[in-house]
């Protein structure tokens, strides 16, 4: 059995991400953050979206992102009209795990040299995020920046911002010992961890088939993030807590939808974990619970639902399937 709240990475941090740095960065910023707070101000930093109260009780909650590192897999197998449904991805199902309906969403493109037809086809990719999540593109900016970025190289973020009704709002107090834990299946590996799977297949050719994967592994590593929005929405009001599971993996991202005092005890043999994560591990000899702080491991969300709900969440949210319980104890993550 594995109980780690606060473990870091090393091999994320060898491959040049500080994951303490990040959360370093946070604790300094906070106090000028403070600083900008107006009425209407509903949540702080460290939630999965921003939320704003309007006049009639309804709250805008909103997301930020980027796509990462899993742009250069992009630039080497050069192929752009996939990338854009990560940035919304990333971006929607964040909003989705405060309640709310994602209702429209911008985009930034920052390139070295605007080529058109590149263009056209990250953003090809962008509109194919917003009608999976069901939200807008209502806009955007597109920045030529040369000496900046290389010529055939560019970067992609974006916001997404969507409603719900103050009472509606989904709160992890409400979670109790004895609830029941959801995965939802990811794609693959989604947006996160990508600068330690280039590091661990640097040597390796994108585009050659490898069998394990029954595609290239160039292929596989582009998958788009899985949108859950549509599937989940249905049955919002049945759910107690939302995680997505980015960077941070299981040990970051599940401890921020249960509240303190309680532990999710995730029983490792159920979880359905797809070929690409044991290749990594195998490959760059990775130990497990590194690669539950890294990578989401096959689970892109979960959901935490009190037990007489559960029947009802796995029919209607394709492939989900239960993966632990919340259990009382001082907090965090039990792998068993």
């Amino acid at each position: 059995m594995t109980s780690n709240k606060n473990t870091t990475s090393k091999s994320y941090r060898e491959s040049g991400v500080d994951v303490q740095a990040g959360y370093d960065a946070v604790a300094l910023m906070k106090k000028h953050v403070a600083r900008t707070k107006i009425p209407g101000v509903v949540s702080d930093l460290g939630g999965f979206g921003g939320m704003f109260e309007l006049d009639d009780g309804k709250i805008l909650v909103s997301g930020t992102d980027g796509v990462g590192t899993k742009l250069k897999i992009a630039f080497a197998m050069d192929k752009h009209d996939t990338i854009g449904i990560d940035c919304v991805a990333m971006c929607v199902n964040d909003v989705l795990c405060c309640g709310a309906k994602p209702l429209f969403f911008l985009d930034y493109i920052a390139v070295g040299k605007n080529y058109p037809e590149k263009i056209a086809a990250i953003v090809s990719g962008i509109a194919e995020g917003c009608v999976q999540s069901g939200c807008a593109l209502i806009g955007g900016e597109t920045a030529e920046m040369p000496g900046f970025y290389p010529d055939n190289e560019y970067d992609v973020a974006g916001f997404s911002v969507g409603i719900v009704d103050r009472d509606k709002i989904l709160d992890s107090k409400n979670v109790k010992a004895g609830d029941v834990i959801i995965a939802l299946p990811s794609s693959g590996i989604h947006s996160n961890g990508l600068s330690l799977v280039r590091k661990i297949f640097a040597s390796h050719d994108l585009h050659k088939h490898v069998d394990e994967l029954g595609k290239s592994l160039g292929e596989e590593l582009l998958t788009p993030t899985r949108i859950y929005v549509r599937e989940v929405l249905p049955v919002i009001n049945k759910i107690k807590s939302i995680a997505h599971i980015t960077g941070g993996g299981f040990y970051e991202n599940i401890p921020r939808a249960i509240p303190e005092g309680l532990r999710a005890k995730i029983e490792l043999a159920k979880i359905n974990t797809p070929a690409i994560f044991d290749l990594l591990m195998r490959t760059g000899n990775i130990e497990r619970d590194e690669m539950f702080h890294v990578f989401n491991m096959g689970v892109g969300m979960v959901l935490i639902v009190n037990p007489d709900n559960v029947d009802e969440i796995l029919r209607a949210v394709k492939d989900s399937y239960v993966i632990g319980e919340i259990v009382n104890n001082e907090g965090g993550i039990l792998l068993a």
